[in-house]
């Protein structure tokens, strides 16, 4: 088997391996929401999510975690097999729309935007006992 082809077949699992991801994380995503799943850094005055609310957070992490795979296929076969000009500029096209994706999902799903700290007490007080 020649190189390209490895390449090409890792690329494809990958690619498998993020829609597979999104397809099962869907699936657990509801039965877990509707046992009332509640994400552990909730603070504890917080009122507890809704049904929906809880789907929502839960499949847009798998929608993350899956965006993240299909990012690397990409990059993985642009790179390693094909890389022109046109194939890196599709490339970068790809990386920008599925960044964004990524961006919008994690403010919806946390609030805060990837850069922005947490600003949960437990960090503050272990980043303290710390210095």
């Amino acid at each position: 088997m020649e190189f390209r082809q490895i390449i090409e077949t890792v690329g494809q699992l990958v690619d498998f391996a993020g829609v597979a991801v999104m397809v099962v994380g869907a699936l657990v995503s509801l039965p877990l929401a509707m046992r009332g799943h509640q994400p552990r850094k909730l603070p504890p005055a917080a009122p507890k999510l809704s049904f929906y609310r809880s789907y929502r957070q839960l499949l847009g992490r798998s929608i993350l975690l899956g965006l993240e795979l299909l990012v690397a296929a990409d990059i993985i076969r642009t790179v390693a097999v094909t890389p022109t000009f046109v194939s890196v500029g599709v490339l970068a096209v790809i990386v920008l729309i599925r960044t964004f994706l990524s961006f919008s999902l994690e403010l919806e799903i946390t609030g805060r935007w990837p850069w922005q700290k947490d600003a949960s007490p437990a960090r503050s007080d272990s980043a303290a006992t710390a210095g």
